[in-house]
């Protein structure tokens, strides 16, 4: 991926990317997950350079369902099973090119999903697969700052990331 800036839609999904890829529940059987504060600050860049967020998962979690709403996200999609089905078909719905979106996942369901998409990020403990399909690997694990990593990147590589960061959050560039 070369032009950075054509992505204009990134997928994200939460269970090891976002999370640690670890389900915890409480002794009531509510699902617990742990987020990374530090990956609000890509979230918020992103959309502030006019990035849409979608977040697509397997699972669904009140947890998640809390956290996103916190984030903003423009998508929220929980309990997808079919990701490659439900990505073709927003794409068309929303006339969207394959090389206007980048994916940020961790695991072999991701993988075929990856395959539509123009960029690829992944955190540091993804699967070899992924790994072997992604344009940038992060240094950071998931659940730890990985998708703040991937995005700070991607803004970083656009030259978008100190204007945004210094509009957000009132620092000086």
């Amino acid at each position: 991926m070369n032009d950075w800036k054509k992505i204009k839609y990134l997928i994200i999904d939460v269970d090891g990317t976002m999370t640690d890829a670890g389900i915890y529940y409480d002794e009531h059987g509510n699902e617990l997950k742990k987020f990374c504060t530090k990956d609000a600050a890509g979230f918020f860049a992103a959309k502030k350079t006019g990035i849409r967020i979608m977040v697509l998962t397997g699972r669904e979690c009140a947890a998640t369902t809390r956290r996103m709403t916190e984030m903003k996200v423009d998508y929220l999609v929980q309990n997808c099973k079919d990701k490659v089905t439900y990505l073709t078909q927003f794409m068309k719905d929303n006339g969207i090119r394959g090389e206007e979106i980048g994916y940020l996942g961790d695991d072999l369901n991701d993988l075929p999903s990856m395959k539509l998409c123009g960029f690829v990020g992944c955190p540091q403990d993804a699967c070899i697969e992924v790994k072997e399909r992604a344009d940038y690997v992060s240094n950071v694990k998931g659940g730890y700052g990985a998708v703040r990593d991937i995005i700070e990147h991607m803004l970083r590589e656009r030259g978008e990331w100190e204007q945004a960061t210094a509009e957000i959050y009132g620092i000086g560039v």
